[in-house]
């Protein structure tokens, strides 16, 4: 089986299917694992959730499948305590894609 990372950079509706998408493997045999990473646009995108992408991010979350938020980004955006409150962790985009694909994860970019 595949282990897979999602890097969904996109703000817009890109991110909601990103969202639905990782939300609907949780609990299933689609991949050996899979993980999500948050980068650019869509970590802004994060602070205004709001109905069936909240609930997908909240079980995400609680999935443990969320692996990060860029810190670079963050910095850069003056948003880092928000997105921490999110219980979201900050490293940066680089060295967490570097580390999957080290480890045999396939990246797909939303």
């Amino acid at each position: 089986m595949a282990r897979v990372v999602f890097l969904v950079i996109s703000s817009d509706v890109k991110f909601d299917l990103a969202m639905t998408m990782a939300a609907n493997t949780v609990g299933t045999n689609r991949y050996e694992d899979f993980k999500v990473i948050f980068w650019g646009p869509s970590q802004e995108r994060l602070l205004r959730l709001e109905g069936p992408v909240k609930d997908y991010f909240e079980k995400l979350l609680r999935a443990g499948a969320i692996d990060s938020a860029c810190i670079n980004y963050a910095k850069n955006k003056n948003i880092e305590s928000e997105l921490t409150k999110l219980n979201i962790k900050l490293h940066p985009a680089g060295d967490r894609v570097a580390y999957y694909i080290n480890n045999g994860y396939q990246v797909l970019v939303f």
